[in-house]
């Protein structure tokens, strides 16, 4: 136990300083400050979002998790990721639908109340990506389900995920200009 102190005592403070926010993303900070201010402004009320893995490598998934930390402070802007279809409003879907979550897609897409948002995260949710079209998959998520939005990357960054979201409730809300300028599908 004396040794243990000892060290901690000799060592200090073993943590690095934060970064400096100025320096470091500060146009990226101040492009999410803009998007979270937008979709306050439009939405006026929380907008939940179900995510369904249809076959993907997980590397969208990453990225939506970053969605969810500090930086980004999804759940700041009433935005959630909820367990149950029957409470979304919007539909994520990330990887090829893969034959054995085609059903599983199929019927979240139906339990989801009417108006529903479908975005296709990724190369992959979009046209299959590197796996395509082959005996396990059958390629991207709009040969299932009519999609509203794409964000394409492999894997698309948490700034171009939240402006596909933002640009989503946008097309839904009848500012159809700024979503085709933004890259509607």
């Amino acid at each position: 136990m004396w040794k243990i102190l000892k060290r901690i005592a000799k060592t200090g403070i073993a943590t690095e300083t934060p970064p400096d926010l100025q320096k470091v993303g500060a146009g990226e900070t101040a492009a999410t400050q803009r998007i979270h201010d937008e979709i306050l402004q439009i939405l006026g009320r929380a907008l939940t979002i179900r995510e369904v893995d249809a076959g993907s490598c997980n590397g969208c998934e990453l990225e939506l998790n970053a969605l969810n930390n500090v930086y980004y402070n999804l759940e700041g802007l009433g935005i959630k990721f909820v367990a149950s279809p029957r409470h979304a409003d919007l539909l994520l879907v990330t990887g090829p639908v893969s034959r054995n979550m085609a059903l599983a897609l199929q019927r979240t897409y139906d339990a989801i109340p009417e108006p529903k948002l479908v975005v296709a995260v990724g190369d992959c949710a979009i046209n299959g990506g590197i796996f395509g079209e082959s005996y396990a998959t059958l390629g991207g998520v709009a040969k299932m389900l009519p999609v509203d939005h794409v964000i394409p990357g492999c894997p698309p960054e948490p700034i171009a995920i939240l402006q596909g979201i933002l640009t989503a409730v946008r097309y839904r809300l009848g500012t159809r200009a700024a979503a085709d300028s933004a890259g509607h599908a």
